[in-house]
């Protein structure tokens, strides 16, 4: 299974490789300072009942991104 999405389209316990990060900006620089970069593994640990914000781990830790951050992250879906 291997396909490119956005990170706020991945389920809970699904994991993916950050392929890249769009953006720029203060938000950008700020995901780039926690550990956020290419070729990281990315797991969705959790999912607000409406969708925002999105928690995730990466690098060892929990991360919380609201959907707008996370629509800025492709991942390569790996399981």
């Amino acid at each position: 299974m291997e396909k490119e999405v956005t990170l706020d389209k991945l389920k809970i316990k699904e994991k993916g490789i950050i392929i890249t990060l769009n953006g720029s900006g203060a938000v950008f620089r700020r995901l780039l300072e926690m550990g956020v970069n290419k070729g990281c593994e990315v797991e969705v640990a959790k999912i607000a009942p409406l969708g925002d914000p999105i928690d995730i781990k990466v690098r060892g830790y929990n991360l919380s991104l609201r959907k707008k951050e996370a629509a800025m992250i492709v991942v390569e879906v790996t399981g």
